[in-house]
């Protein structure tokens, strides 16, 4: 009885595809690891940082805001 080699051709064809993706997705994931694990050495977030535990400082922006608007109470008259 003959064996089908064409089958046994196709398989190992498709089995070495097989193991060539999987070395392809091995290899992106490690770039992936180097690429999250090179960014920020120091580890704190850049959106934070900076800032400390407790009540914060009054933004300067603010500050100047009140100082520029006249006090609008003291220049209204009663009617």
């Amino acid at each position: 009885m003959a064996r089908d080699t064409r089958a046994a051709a196709h398989k190992r064809a498709r089995e070495k595809a097989q193991q060539e993706r999987q070395k392809q997705k091995q290899q992106r994931r490690l770039e992936a690891r180097e690429k999250k694990g090179s960014g920020d050495a120091s580890g704190e977030d850049p959106d934070i940082a900076g800032i400390q535990p407790g009540p914060q400082p009054r933004p300067e922006w603010l500050d100047d805001a009140e100082t520029d608007e006249p006090d609008t109470e003291a220049s209204e008259t009663p009617q």
